[in-house]
This record gives structure tokens, sequence and C-alpha cells, in this order.
């Protein structure tokens, strides 16, 4: 029998709520400022991922950690309202939702979160038939999650062994240190890793350079290696061959979350049986797209409309 989902999204769930632009330096002693825009969504990276996938079309499971607050409740209403399978989203008792605060100004962000259950996930809350019972298994904010960090390389093992690819977005790591011992481990059960320009840099361990010479490093690591790097698009390297593809003409409302939009128009497409340098066009126009509305899962594209946009942009081989 063919799997039941297409995708599995492991990581965090948490709302976000995301002020701005702000138009000067942030402002303490009881100081108030206002901004043009501020909203309540659903955040995380990876359940923005999932929900970037669901509304290209895969079925899609999610397991993570949520408090039982309002906070909690509230993500898995969302997820559900989306038509991911939330079954194996976890109720910790004793911890609260993570809470994140995006302040935008231009097209930079900073992101305070508050981790709640994310210290407390791990790979107890990732039910065995869902690894085995999936054709692609994705795992985001590998940093913010310490022992789930420590348990995904076992569950990814898993997942390959069972038939399944895998994917990783590690994000950004707060304390600064990138452990190449514990990446060792989860890159070499990952299949595409999916990082962005300064993150690729980290991963590779370069102090300076382009993310082409980062993508090339790790691509000597993992077995395909795709690159967000911003308005200039993004690229990818298989060890063999660096392809590129242009950013799509946009003025982005919001960038928030872009990046895992990214991530499910990737992979959507490498499900779907495209070649890589479809499936980085397809994946730029589901970032690029993303950015029309605030918070990163409003203006996620459909399928009709990112193929809509696709012939405005190319991918050629260097």
């Amino acid at each position: 029998m063919p799997p039941s989902y297409d995708l599995l999204v492991i990581g965090d769930a948490n709302p976000d709520v995301i002020v701005g632009p702000l138009t000067g330096p942030l402002a303490f002693g009881q100081r108030e400022q206002l901004v043009d825009a501020g909203s309540l969504t659903l955040g995380g990276s990876a359940a923005i991922m999932a929900c970037g996938a669901a509304r290209l079309g895969l079925k899609v499971a999610f397991a993570g950690r949520v408090g039982d607050d309002e906070a909690g409740r509230y993500m898995r209403d969302a997820l559900n309202a989306r038509g991911i399978d939330t079954q194996a989203l976890r109720v910790d008792a004793s911890l609260p939702t993570p809470l994140t605060v995006v302040l935008t100004q231009g097209d930079d962000r900073a992101i305070l979160t508050s981790p709640g259950t994310l210290t407390a996930a791990s790979g107890d809350d990732v039910p065995a038939e869902l690894l085995t019972d999936t054709r692609h298994v994705h795992a985001a904010s590998y940093f913010l999650q310490p022992r789930l960090a420590a348990d995904l390389p076992r569950l990814l093992r898993t997942a390959r062994w069972h038939g399944a690819s895998t994917s990783l977005d590690t994000q950004d790591d707060p304390s600064g240190r990138w452990d190449p011992a514990a990446l060792d481990a989860v890159l070499g059960e990952t299949d595409i890793l999916l990082p962005n320009a300064q993150e690729a840099l980290h991963l590779a361990g370069l102090p300076s350079g382009t993310p082409q010479r980062a993508a090339e490093l790790l691509a000597a690591r993992v077995p395909l290696v795709a690159v967000k790097n911003g308005a200039d698009g993004a690229l990818c390297h298989n060890g063999h061959t660096l392809l590129t593809a242009p950013g799509l003409p946009a003025a982005p409302v919001d960038t928030v979350g872009a990046g895992d939009s990214f991530d499910a128009g990737f992979i959507a497409a490498l499900l779907d049986e495209q070649p890589p340098y479809e499936a980085l066009r397809f994946a730029v126009a589901c970032g690029s797209l993303s950015t029309r509305a605030h918070g990163g899962t409003p203006a996620q594209p459909t399928r009709d409309e990112v193929l809509a946009h696709t012939t405005l942009s190319g991918a050629h081989a260097s």
C-alpha cells in the first residue's frame, strides 16, 4: 500500500505576534511607538512549512508539542483548519506553548521567542507509525529544540529505512555555536538541506564567503543543498552542479515565513518528481508569493498560482 501521507513535519508550532515596520530604533524607557501593522498568526517554522505544503495539495501530518493553554489550542485549530493531521501534536501539562514576537524594519526583522515546550520536545513525541507511513519527513528549528535535535538522527534514519526521503531546515543557532559534531550526526541522515545564505555559511564553517561556496561544501555532506538567498532568489548544489534561480519581482508586505514557504515548495516539487532546477524555480515562487500579506501563512500560494508565476523566472547551471 502507498504511504498515507506525503509529508510528515516535525518541529515547532507557536503563535507569532508580528508588528512593524519600525521606522527608527526600538525605544525602551516605557516609550510607546506606533507602527503601521500588527497581526496574530500561526507561526513556528515547522508549522508554517506544513501549512505551505498543505496549501500546495500535499497530505500533511504534524508532530510537535504545545502547552495546555489558549495558545496551544489556537495552534491546533489553525493547523486543523488547513487540513493538517494534528494527532501527533502533543499537549504538555507543565510548560506553556512557545510565543514569538517579530519586529520588522525594512527587509529585516528581530525575533524574540519564549521557548516554552520547545525545551521538552523529543523524539518520543513522534509516533513510529508516522515515520513509516509517509513519503517524506521534514524537520525544522533544530537549534531551538535540544532534546528533539539529539533524537533527530534516529528519527530520520527510521524514516529513510522505510523508504521516505528527509529534509532539514536548521534555522539560526541562538547560541552561535553551530555544533559541528551534532550536525554531522543529523546531516548524515538528511537528504535535502534547506538553509538561508547566512545559515549556509555557518553550517559550512565559513567565517565569510559566498552562498555558492557554502552550498558546494555542504553538498559534500548531504545529497542536495538548496540555499535561500533573499531577493536574489535561490541556488542549489548536488555535489556536481550548481543551479541558480532569480527572485521574482515583488514588493513584499512581510517576509516572515518566506523561507518556510520556499521549503514547502521545494519538497512538493521534488515529490512531484520535478528535477532540481524546476523545483528551485517553483520554490522561489512559493517564497516570493507568501510575502503578499502579513504573517507566514495567509498569502501562501496554491499550486496553480505558483505555476502561473514560474514562467517569469528561469534557472541555469554553473
